[in-house]
């Protein structure tokens, strides 16, 4: 059974960290790219952040640049996004997707609620 299960929100104040896990189960995470993503209320969803199979190239959106770190650990299943310097605008749902590199096939968790307020 696939499954993807985001874990460590939470309300933090500004300025605060935050590290968030997807863990991952019921598929290969090393032939997927992993991806997060965010939502905040009355907005699209956006990508945050991805990283390869490998975890050689990481891409992130010009709003985290310097702020935010995506890594994996393939042996452990899970990714993880280390979220530093937080602000108020970082207040959504965080959401992690799985890719599979060659045949785009997707898998989503459900999301965990980030709120940054003081």
């Amino acid at each position: 059974q696939v499954q993807v299960v985001e874990s460590g929100g939470g309300l933090v104040q500004p300025g605060g960290s935050l590290r968030l896990s997807c863990a991952a189960s019921g598929f290969i995470l090393r032939s997927y790219v992993m991806s997060w993503y965010r939502q905040a209320p009355g907005k699209e969803r956006e990508l945050v952040a991805e990283i390869s199979n490998t975890g050689v190239a990481t891409n992130y959106a010009d709003s985290v640049k310097g702020r935010f770190t995506i890594s994996r650990d393939n042996a452990k299943s899970t990714v993880y996004l280390q979220m530093n310097s937080l602000k108020p605008e970082d207040t959504a749902v965080y959401y992690c997707k799985a890719s599979h590199r060659v045949t785009r096939l997707d898998y989503w968790g459900k999301g965990t609620l980030v709120t940054v307020s003081s």
